[in-house]
């Protein structure tokens, strides 16, 4: 009987047991469910952004987005605002076109400090140069115009021959009196021949100490449109993709970028070729400055950033360029006989080559229709029409510098 009893008992504990075990692993199985469904789950949502934030063809964009059929994928479409930024370093068909013009925002905002901080003393930097190696020979001569009253001839002399200069605080007299060698004297008197011929040389001489620079503000007009110009497009261009209102508002400030640029580059040659004739200068600054308002007044209608619309955007601001081309002309008739005035014309015959080379490519899309899809990544029409827009702004940096010389040394 106890054995029985310790059988049944046996038994009874064992059946316990494998009731236990089944429950155990049960519940030990749906622990592994659970943690291989959560780990599903990551899997699945890391690889849904991928595929989210991968590059997609043209066929896939959503209609705001579609405006070169000719450029067939690498798109990005309604990303979030983190992963465009971060964009901006991974390649797809607008990495060029963001940074073709960043750099050359950087490149222009380099020669603007540039400029700010040399040029204005550039020139006379330059000439002050050569002054003091003429001047170095002329102390190895010996002082020879005891005669206060011939260094007072000469004074008026130099007066007369440069009566825009003034001669207060530059100490004229003394040095003269402490640099002219022998050979201007004959015996212990000035010989006033001599005196006079050596007018122009005195003049040649102390001239650039004595001019003063025009003002700059035309000059860092353009300069400031360029880089506004130039970053606009370029944050353009990254995030535009964003969303549809992102893109409208982009577009919108591209486009004002592209009308500054090219009214503020009427501001150099206009105002220093006419900054001695009020009308025509106050003329030709005000019809560019209306004329680019209208411009960018006109493309805030929405119809303006519609593909088929291409063609009209190019010849707006094409317009908008060559109208450029009267001051020009009048520049040249009245300073035919200056020099400047040809250098200038040849700087600017160039950025309006480029401009308007750049403005073609930008209408036909060439060369990506040509041969569709295999300029997706670097050499389509837009990127053509930014490296143009980069050397045709550099051209007219170049004439402007040519503009600041010229004026600061020969005024009006």
């Amino acid at each position: 009987m106890d054995l029985d009893g310790d059988h049944s008992e046996n038994i009874s504990e064992a059946t316990e047991q494998d009731q236990l075990v089944p429950s155990t692993i049960t519940s030990e199985m749906a622990t592994t469910e659970k943690h291989q469904g959560s780990s599903r789950g990551g899997k699945g949502k890391r690889l849904w952004k991928k595929v989210k934030y991968q590059l997609v063809e043209y066929h896939s964009l959503p209609a705001y987005l579609r405006d070169n059929e000719y450029i067939l994928g690498y798109y990005r479409a309604e990303w979030p605002m983190k992963q465009i930024l971060l964009s901006i370093f991974t390649i797809h068909n607008e990495t060029l076109n963001v940074w073709t013009h960043l750099i050359g925002f950087f490149l222009f905002l380099a020669l603007t400090i540039y400029t700010a901080t040399k040029v204005p003393n550039g020139h006379s930097l330059q000439l002050s140069d050569v002054l003091k190696a003429d001047l170095h020979k002329l102390h190895a001569c010996l002082p020879s115009l005891p005669n206060m009253h011939d260094l007072h001839r000469l004074r008026d002399e130099l007066k007369t021959t440069l009566p825009s200069m003034d001669f207060s605080g530059w100490h004229v007299m003394e040095l003269l009196y402490n640099c002219l060698p022998e050979r201007f004297s004959h015996g212990n008197q000035t010989d006033v021949c001599r005196l006079r011929s050596m007018t122009g040389d005195v003049a040649n001489i102390i001239a650039p100490l004595m001019v003063r620079p025009i003002t700059r503000w035309p000059f860092f007009a353009f300069m400031g449109g360029a880089m506004f110009c130039l970053l606009a497009s370029s944050i353009c261009h990254l995030l535009s993709c964003h969303s549809e209102r992102i893109s409208y508002i982009m577009l919108r400030v591209d486009y004002a970028g592209i009308a500054a640029l090219i009214a503020t580059s009427f501001y150099p040659p206009v105002y220093y070729s006419f900054m001695c004739m009020p009308f025509f200068c106050n003329l030709y600054l005000g019809f560019i400055t209306l004329f680019g308002i209208a411009t960018v007044m006109f493309s805030l209608l929405p119809v303006f950033q519609k593909p088929e619309w291409r063609t009209v955007r190019a010849s707006l601001f094409s317009f908008m360029g060559l109208s450029g081309a009267l001051p020009i002309l009048h520049k040249l008739i009245l300073f035919s006989h200056q020099p400047e005035a040809l250098h200038t014309t040849g700087y600017e015959a160039l950025m309006g080559l480029c401009y308007g080379l750049g403005a073609v490519v930008y209408a036909t899309r060439v060369p990506e229709r040509w041969m569709p899809g295999k300029f997706d990544i670097a050499g389509h029409s837009h990127q053509l029409f930014h490296v143009l827009v980069v050397a045709g702004a550099y051209a007219h940096y170049r004439a402007g510098l040519v503009y600041l010389k010229w004026r600061d040394l020969h005024g009006c």
